[in-house]
């Protein structure tokens, strides 16, 4: 699973990196210690909301951690919903429509696991790439009902991680782990014309295992009230 993360890098740099061509809302600022529920930066595409039309956008907004499907009567189901299998989010039916028009880039610096011990103990690894992590994503807009049709703040943006059969180091750490796109599938999986679910799915199935690198970190990260540099910082 994926359960938290580092993301520290700005705006200016997001936008080069992903090809954004609109920001929307204030930037967030670093944190070393993601958490569930939190609000995070997603690159997501999608036409301009006056234009349904028109072509889409890529764009760099704001999301909440935990995905509320739209027919949800109640938002804390997007705190059970952090993590989305890959296999099977094309069947599912809190992920089914997402993963059909709503596929989204949630960035990170790297990600944290845990490693279970024989004596029961949990130790946390900090696994991380040569630059930014492109974990693939999806996005959800979920109707506030007691709030007004024509009010902008009626709909909730929201987020989730999709993950994986992790193997080698990964998988000696944790069985699952997110699923990260190589810069060759993000314009695919990004790209909202690609609907029919089979093609979700060769996609999925088609997505290298990362090379990523894990070290040791402190178990100050274990709690999400502890966000700060030293969290990266090896043991």
């Amino acid at each position: 699973m994926c359960g938290r993360y580092a993301s520290t890098t700005t705006d200016k740099e997001l936008r080069s990196i992903f090809e954004v061509a609109e920001i929307v809302g204030e930037e967030l600022g670093p944190s070393y210690n993601v958490a569930p529920t939190q609000q995070v930066r997603v690159v997501l595409e999608r036409p301009p909301r006056a234009e349904p039309d028109a072509d889409p956008v890529r764009q760099l907004r704001t999301a909440k951690w935990g995905l509320v499907p739209p027919w949800a009567k109640d938002v804390k189901i997007g705190n059970k919903l952090i993590n989305a299998r890959s296999e099977s989010i094309t069947e599912k039916p809190a992920f089914r429509k997402a993963a059909a028009r709503r596929r989204c880039i949630i960035p990170a610096d790297g990600y944290y696991e845990w490693l279970k011990r024989d004596d029961g103990t949990k130790i946390p690894y900090f696994l991380h790439g040569d630059g930014v992590l492109a974990m693939a994503g999806l996005y959800e807009l979920w109707p506030d009902p007691s709030l007004p049709e024509d009010d902008p703040n009626r709909w909730l943006w929201t987020t989730t991680v999709l993950t994986t059969q992790a193997t080698d180091v990964l998988g000696h750490i944790h069985d699952r782990s997110p699923v990260v796109l190589p810069p060759s599938f993000q314009e695919r999986w990004l790209d909202p014309t690609l609907t029919e679910r089979e093609q979700v799915d060769a996609l999925i199935a088609s997505i290298p295992e990362p090379r990523l690198e894990p070290y040791e970190v402190s178990t100050a990260v274990n709690s999400p009230r502890n966000n700060g540099p030293e969290l990266l910082e090896p043991v």
